[in-house]
């Protein structure tokens, strides 16, 4: 072999470390920030399912129903593609921005990927939400607490402690399904690192098997986190 394993994952014009390392904090980012925003999402979409009003509750579950029927693949392209577009042109026509005004392409893909998780997120959210006693608002009610302060103070915890596994779920998948943004563009991430270093070297075992043991890096780390942060909310509870 002219050149060894450890060679082609140096750093510089002749390994792809470098490229690696950058796909790797690429995908964390996108992940990280797709993350918040579908929690977003999630808050806003349990919270119209959940309401007293039919018109919000309809457009949750239309919003959940969606994503659901459709490919995630489909859906990112449509929200990348189409939508980005004709945010372009609505703003461009109504002035508020340049003719040469264009839509970030992370911020598209991060918004993209956020919408179609943020359904299952809203999913996680609701479900805890519907587990904590009902007994508990009327608790706080009796305390003197305002309506606000029963979600935020009484709520919320219990809420969060239930949604955790569910959530900390929905991040390993966000971190996988980071890897369909390469389509959308020059997203240079994990995975497109590794076809590229395969499709350069002919060596498609090995840098395979290198992108896939950096996503069970991120995967076993996340893991460990995840646990430690159920450990922690679940003391004092059997």
């Amino acid at each position: 072999m002219e050149h060894s394993y450890w060679s082609m994952l140096s750093f510089g014009d002749t390994g792809w470390g470098d490229e690696f390392l950058s796909g790797f904090w690429l995908t964390l980012e996108i992940s990280f920030c797709a993350y918040c925003v579908s929690f977003v999402f999630g808050l806003l979409g349990a919270a119209a399912k959940l309401g007293p009003f039919r018109a919000l509750r309809a457009i949750g579950t239309g919003y959940t129903g969606l994503v659901r029927s459709l490919p995630e693949l489909l859906l990112l392209l449509l929200l990348y593609y189409v939508v980005a577009n004709h945010l372009e042109i609505l703003l461009r026509s109504s002035g508020l921005v340049s003719e040469t005004f264009q839509v970030s392409p992370f911020l598209a893909a991060v918004f993209a990927l956020a919408f179609v998780c943020g359904a299952f997120m809203t999913e996680v959210l609701r479900a805890a939400y519907i587990s904590v006693p009902a007994g508990q608002t009327a608790a706080g009610r009796a305390l003197g607490l305002s309506t606000w302060q029963i979600q935020r103070f009484v709520i919320f915890p219990q809420l969060i402690r239930a949604a955790v596994p569910g959530m900390g779920n929905l991040w390993l998948a966000i971190t996988k399904e980071s890897a369909l943004v390469s389509i959308l563009g020059n997203f240079h991430e994990v995975l497109y690192a590794g076809y590229r270093a395969a499709a350069n070297t002919k060596e498609y075992i090995f840098f395979y098997t290198f992108t896939a043991l950096i996503f069970l890096f991120i995967t076993i780390v996340s893991m460990i986190a995840l646990r430690i942060l159920e450990n922690r909310l679940n003391r004092g509870f059997e």
